[in-house]
């Protein structure tokens, strides 16, 4: 007699929002250590763009698909990719791809990019409203990084724009350690040991 039944089998993931935090908050620590004239250059940003920035979220973006997260799937996947992208155009500034593409630069093209990147950022800013309000205080930071950087890309009132971005990442970076803090020592000890607070529950 042929027996039809199946059975399911599940796999438990760790949440991986602690990573993809941290490694938001150590690329933005050191990107806008550069931008608030703390340290000089970009070569020595390159590799936490690319490891922190790039690879801890896009690992945490993989292990959120598995959680069937779109939000934070679509985030730290986001996310990843553009610290991947910021840093491929860094190295063609700094002439690694060879001097023709470092001569053709032109910076009002990462412009349209920050705006794109800030139209996405507002719509997550929506989605963050019903996570925690530590997440919705990041993304409204992320919102006024990519305003700052889009317009000092176009040279509008580049001083000040500059520097909203440059203050602006610096909180982002300080708001992700804590938000990773939270996600590790909450569910280590069970129990809310740091806060995050409530979703704001107006779409939910």
């Amino acid at each position: 007699m042929k027996n039809n039944s199946s059975q399911k089998i599940q796999i438990t993931t760790a949440d991986p929002s602690a990573l993809g935090l941290f490694g938001l908050a150590m690329v933005t620590l050191v990107a806008s250590s550069q931008k608030l004239g703390w340290t000089d250059g970009i070569s020595f940003v390159l590799p936490w763009a690319i490891f922190l920035g790039g690879f801890a979220q896009l690992f945490a973006c993989i292990q959120d698909a598995k959680h069937n997260n779109t939000f934070g799937t679509t985030a730290f996947g986001a996310f990843g990719l553009f610290w991947l992208g910021v840093g491929t155009s860094w190295l063609m500034q700094l002439g690694v791809f060879g001097e023709m593409a470092a001569s053709s630069i032109d910076t009002k093209q990462l412009g349209v990019a920050f705006i794109g990147y800030l139209l996405f950022s507002l719509f997550m800013t929506i989605g963050a409203m019903e996570t925690h309000k530590v997440l919705f205080i990041i993304f409204v930071l992320i919102d006024f990084l990519f305003i700052g950087l889009a317009l000092s890309s176009f040279g509008i009132a580049t001083e000040v724009t500059h520097k909203l971005a440059a203050i602006s990442e610096f909180l982002i970076a300080i708001m992700s350690f804590y938000g990773s803090a939270a996600s590790v020592l909450n569910t280590h000890f069970e129990r809310v040991f740091l806060p995050v607070g409530k979703p704001f529950g107006l779409f939910k």
